[in-house]
């Protein structure tokens, strides 16, 4: 059944208010907040169809409503379709994606702190994959203790790493120089498949480097198969404030703890990047997610994790800010 417009507005009242006070939503309350022209009896009466319809439940004969699941996904589903990116206290997030010049965990890391910095929520970031990056150049430059470190320029930032290797710097610059000058231009994941092709080619240009070369490749492929979470609990603390409740900050909590159920709930079910939502109902907890793309290519995924009761609107517009600006990131 469709719910009429003055349903509509009911309910997503009775939801906001719920969240913003975690007190049971009655028609007296209703009255109080909007500006639909209704009787406190009329009021009555659209709550009570709402509820026979499954979007709120009562928790006492004689008490107030709360949303169920169903009514917070309808909120949530008609948030969405409207939801606008508000990047006035967020300009951190666009500093922070218009950079190359810093590390790629370096600029997942400060999305995942500023996001939940802004939605006072625990917030995760899942790396996907990095097979989809463009090269734009590569860096590798010898250390003590027999290591090197390498820096690979993308069009979202640097990946970095310390590989256990002896190398002398002129076998270094020509490992860097060779893989810039084939690669350049093409993705992460051209050169792991095509790199034997290209070795097999050059003769004994690569000779000399090969195990350099090897080495970085290998990394690359573990790297691209690494599931990496980033966890910013910034907004654990903030759970329990607003008339929040112990047992709901217990089960957020729970799920921070446990790398699978976090790489789960971070799945992003369509590839059209958009914002997601799914309202817990097991364990009454909810993740608002989003993909991070970078021309075109899904990098990663970030998710807010919170009670049923949070702030769906302030977090989509959040995660709008994000998602917004990493699409306009544009390779050289």
């Amino acid at each position: 059944m469709q719910l009429s417009e003055r349903r509509k507005k009911i309910l997503c009242m009775a939801v906001e208010e719920y969240i913003k006070d975690c007190a049971p939503i009655t028609s007296g309350g209703i009255k109080d907040v909007t500006d639909l022209g209704c009787s406190t009896a009329t009021l009555r009466s659209e709550l009570n169809t709402l509820e026979a319809m499954g979007y709120l439940r009562q928790l006492h004969t004689s008490g107030g409503r709360v949303p169920t699941p169903q009514g917070y996904r309808y909120y949530v589903e008609n948030l969405l379709q409207g939801v606008e990116a508000t990047d006035s206290e967020l300009d951190e997030v666009k500093d922070l994606i218009s950079s190359k010049t810093k590390s790629l965990t370096d600029i997942i890391s400060g999305i995942a702190k500023i996001v939940s910095k802004a939605t006072n929520y625990p917030t995760v970031v899942m790396l996907d994959s990095i097979e989809d990056l463009i090269l734009q150049d590569i860096k590798i430059i010898p250390l003590l203790e027999e290591k090197i470190m390498v820096l690979i320029g993308t069009s979202a930032g640097y990946i970095t790493d310390t590989i256990d290797l002896h190398a002398d710097a002129s076998d270094c610059q020509d490992a860097s120089n060779y893989l810039t000058k084939n690669f350049k231009g093409e993705t992460i994941g051209f050169m792991i498949e095509n790199i034997d092709q290209f070795k097999s080619g050059m003769h004994g240009e690569i000779k000399a480097f090969q195990k350099i070369v090897d080495t970085l490749v290998g990394g690359l492929k573990k790297i691209n198969h690494q599931k990496l979470l980033d966890v910013r609990r910034e907004g654990s603390a903030k759970l329990l404030e607003n008339n929040g409740n112990i047992e709901e900050a217990k089960k957020v909590l729970s799920i921070l703890d446990d790398e699978e159920k976090l790489q789960d709930a971070l799945k992003i079910e369509n590839k059209q990047g958009n914002i997601e939502v799914d309202v817990g109902e097991g364990e009454q907890v909810s993740v608002v997610r989003a993909p991070i793309c970078v021309q075109g290519k899904q990098l990663a995924s970030i998710g807010v994790i919170g009670p049923q009761r949070m702030d769906y609107a302030g977090i989509a517009s959040a995660l709008k800010v994000v998602v917004d600006g990493l699409k306009n990131i544009k390779g050289d």
